[in-house]
């Protein structure tokens, strides 16, 4: 009994609820300042580098750093912070444009099989490193750092593609739950400016992404710690997504080990109309945007009006 005990302290799927809670701060006090910076580390477990499986920037993608704004009472000396950026404009006229969000881990270097399949779908498509992500200059990210980056590589995107029915926002696992938020604050904003009652945008996607960390983290350790109370990180995507002002697009594999599906159709539920769940059948968390490509187009044009033809 002991052993198997131990055998799932020390899986990956108990390390994360482990860390956030009292049984956490015992294990998580070697080499870190705080409980709360452990937390950080291991929501966002950032790989260093470039992913082995990158064969090398496509032709024609265009790279950007953005530079992060500094508070006006911030110090001087601070370091420069900047978001890395990719630009991928389609061959094709008028074609719609993509800020594209991804999750934890993997910086844009592996990502890139995803941006492509999206630009061969017939997106431009804009996508960014959060800061301590890749070449992007920063410290460890935080949920709020993160919600920041995305804001600036979407306005960076406007300025590309200044017309709101051609733009969107696209958000893989962690990144859903970024790419709900940032739907939300330009709903938000659209709504509270009298001028302005358009959409901010054509449409937000959300693949293979959950309700909040709290569910995630509990779904993969044990639903009984009471991890809600210890987070500082929420990403508490469930109670945003209501309150945005666009078409809604959920995507997930019903084989996804790391996001269960179930959470997939929560946050689906909660999401206002017009939206549509795609199911992906044998789809895993990194594989359903290709197997599900002919639903994908079916859901596009059915839910945002859109046609996208390969390039």
């Amino acid at each position: 009994m002991r052993s198997k005990f131990l055998t799932r302290l020390r899986s990956p799927r108990a390390w994360l609820a482990l860390a956030v809670t009292g049984l956490g701060a015992t294990l998580a006090t070697a080499g870190c300042t705080s409980l709360a910076e452990r937390e950080r580390e291991i929501v966002f477990r950032i790989e260093p580098g470039t992913a082995s499986w990158y064969d090398g920037l496509p032709a024609g993608v265009q790279e950007f750093d953005l530079d992060v704004p500094q508070p006006s009472a911030a110090p001087k000396a601070i370091a420069r912070q900047s978001v890395h950026a990719w630009w991928w404009p389609s061959t094709r006229k008028n074609a719609p444009a993509l800020l594209y969000l991804h999750g934890s881990r993997w910086n844009l270097t592996g990502q890139l099989f995803r941006i492509r399949e999206l630009h061969d779908l017939g997106f431009s498509v804009f996508a960014i490193d959060y800061r301590g992500f890749g070449k992007s200059a920063g410290d460890l990210p935080s949920e709020k750092a993160v919600y920041e980056d995305a804001r600036l590589g979407w306005d960076a995107m406007a300025k590309l593609e200044p017309d709101p029915r051609r733009r969107f926002i696209y958000g893989h696992s962690l990144g859903g739950a970024i790419a709900v938020d940032l739907a939300a604050s330009l709903s938000k904003e659209a709504k509270d400016d009298a001028k302005d009652e358009a959409a901010p945008a054509a449409g937000l996607v959300v693949e293979s992404s959950f309700t909040n960390l709290a569910d995630i983290a509990r779904s993969l350790s044990y639903a009984w710690l009471p991890i809600q109370l210890i987070l500082s990180q929420k990403f508490d995507a469930v109670d945003k997504i209501g309150k945005v002002r666009m078409p809604v697009i959920v995507l997930h594999g019903d084989r996804d080990r790391y996001v269960p599906v179930d959470l997939g159709r929560k946050l689906y539920d909660a999401a206002p109309e017009p939206k549509r769940l795609v199911v992906v059948e044998d789809g895993t968390h990194n594989n359903s945007l290709r197997l599900g490509e002919r639903d994908m187009r079916q859901a596009f044009g059915d839910v945002f009006a859109l046609r996208v033809p390969k390039s």
